[in-house]
């Protein structure tokens, strides 16, 4: 298969998604109105709640979203074949991932910006509450491991990275003070901030870490830290100072790897060498429930209906921008997906080479292919791979910051009531931060990515059934919710039984030992955890559904 004609199909299901089924959905289901007060408007703070310009909430929205997962889950789940991984990234997006974004932020936006654990008080009940905020609060310490993981090996396998990494820093801080503060006009912020990004690149290319620092620049206790000390600011600080602006500055290098990366392929345009399929079983388990969770963040995943929720909806200026910033960014971080999933399947010669390659981690190969298909346009190799690294380590990060911050604000709605000391942001922070360093430096890393694959895609399947009961407590149609998300939870539930079985088989068996036994309990006793969890929340939504007599009194509505 060539790799043109993957990008063509994707760029098809892409417009139909969003031109037809979502703008169906938008305006006939939903009714988005153009004239109802959002709660951006209604509860302005500044810190929380802040009507953005949907052009720069676009770029927060996506890279809010698309973290590293739409490139290392495809990267990995080639493993499987690159058949089966294409056709869950084109259906899950399709069918079930604009879906979950665009109707968090709906259901969000017309609660007056309540996040989940308010939303299931609301609709389910107050044990729901509770349970869920300890569920999201347990999903969120594994994502933070996951893309800590990313991070800290980015940071020391591709010494290019923290130096553009700094400048990223620079440039997202003067967006937010040009923007907010001295009222600049957004598209010379925009070049003026983008462009220090992009001089942080070629500097990580000619002044990597190694030379500045030596044997330190291949410590992950101190990249691990280090990332945490980014986030701990992005999560106290208001969002306009801090995290909206890193992300806004952070988007364009993405879309401009992804844009000029996509130009290289239709260039080289490369054959798949990777084989189309490889069998149901491999090594890190069987494609179903295993694959579909591999692949997160590019076909459907849980985090985008916390951002969607607990961010987008509380900053969106009007309903109208719900369908272009909820559900159009869904569909370009499927074309990330399948952007990765050529680089994986096209630039090694034999399945060997891949193999290699994989067994050091999947960002030397996005470095490896970012750099190939950028060199097809004339850029040296050196800089291309330093923009590869460079794209992994921010894709990473920027998601990690917001979930410490999320993690923050779960800490408070969860324990305030024990102590008013959780209502403080540093202690929740603080917290937060060191779990996230203890899993980071004791998880190995593919059993981490299922694992958090699998508490992803629950919370997905959570947040479509909030969704769902929300569409029938308000007489509307529901089944394009409810349908994916039966799907979603009894894949997801399979997924955590299975690896953290496993995870947990090691430890009593005497498998593993020193700090792999420690991380293998943590993230086995965690995925058990979201289970019990999720089946517990599962049984108290088909209550709340039986209230509301829709499944008792008629079927769901079609």
């Amino acid at each position: 298969m060539n790799s043109v004609i993957v990008l063509l199909l994707g760029f098809a299901v892409a417009i139909f998604g969003y031109r037809v089924y979502a703008k169906h959905i938008d305006s006939k289901v939903i009714k988005a109105d153009p004239k109802r007060a959002t709660p951006a408007k209604m509860y302005m703070d500044g810190v929380e709640f802040m009507p953005t310009n949907k052009n720069v909430l676009f770029g927060y929205q996506f890279k809010s979203i698309a973290g590293a997962a739409p490139i290392i889950g495809p990267i990995i789940a080639i493993q499987w074949g690159w058949l089966p991984a294409l056709i869950w990234i084109l259906g899950g997006a399709l069918l079930i991932g604009w879906v979950q974004d665009y109707s968090s932020a709906m259901v969000a936006m017309r609660n007056d910006g309540a996040s989940f654990g308010g939303l299931s008080y609301k609709l389910i009940s107050p044990r729901a509450r509770a349970i869920l905020l300890s569920f999201i609060y347990f999903y969120l310490l594994l994502i933070a491991g996951a893309f800590g993981n990313v991070v800290v090996s980015t940071a020391t396998g591709l010494k290019a990275a923290p130096m553009a990494w700094l400048w990223l820093t620079v440039g997202g801080v003067l967006a937010g003070q040009m923007i907010y503060r001295w009222k600049k006009d957004i598209i010379l912020t925009t070049v003026v901030c983008v462009a220090i990004a992009l001089f942080g690149i070629w500097m990580g290319s000619v002044l990597p870490s190694d030379k500045l620092i030596g044997d330190l620049a291949a410590s992950r206790p101190l990249w691990a830290i280090l990332a945490f000390v980014f986030c701990y600011f992005a999560a106290v600080l208001p969002i306009w100072r801090f995290a909206l602006p890193i992300n806004y500055v952070a988007s364009y290098i993405v879309f401009l790897g992804l844009l000029f990366g996509i130009i290289g392929i239709f260039v080289l345009h490369p054959n798949f060498t990777l084989p189309a399929y490889t069998g149901f079983n491999i090594k890190i388990g069987p494609i179903w429930p295993i694959m579909f969770v591999t692949i997160a963040c590019g076909a459907i995943s849980g985090w985008h209906s916390i951002v969607s929720s607990s961010g987008t909806a509380r900053q969106l200026e009007s309903e109208m921008d719900a369908r272009p910033v909820g559900g159009g960014v869904m569909f370009i971080e499927m074309l990330l997906a399948i952007f990765a999933l050529i680089i994986a399947g096209t630039i090694y010669a034999a399945p060997a080479d891949y193999a290699a390659a994989i067994s050091k981690g999947p960002g030397g190969i996005f470095a490896a292919g970012v750099s190939k298909f950028l060199g097809a346009l004339g850029l040296p190799a050196g800089v291309g791979s330093a923009y590869g690294s460079v794209m992994m380590i921010i894709l990473a990060i920027t998601i990690m910051q917001l979930v410490v911050r999320f993690m923050r604000v779960a800490t408070s709605e969860l324990l305030a009531d024990i102590s008013p000391v959780f209502r403080n942001p540093h202690v929740g922070t603080l917290i937060a931060s060191l779990l996230g360093i203890l899993l980071v430096l004791t998880g190995w890393w593919q059993y981490l990515w299922v694992l958090f694959g699998g508490a992803n895609q629950l919370m997905a399947s959570l947040a479509l059934m909030m969704v769902t009961i929300w569409l029938i407590s308000e007489g509307k149609p529901a089944a394009w919710v409810f349908y994916p998300m039966i799907f979603m939870f009894l894949t997801t539930i399979a997924a955590l039984v299975y690896t953290s079985y496993n995870l947990l088989s090691k430890v009593f068996s005497g498998a593993v030992k020193g700090e792999a036994l420690i991380g293998n309990a943590l993230m086995g006793l965690v995925g058990f955890f979201l289970v019990i969890a999720a089946i517990i929340l599962a049984v108290d939504g088909i209550k709340a559904l039986n209230r509301y007599r829709v499944l008792k009194a008629k079927p769901l509505p079609a």
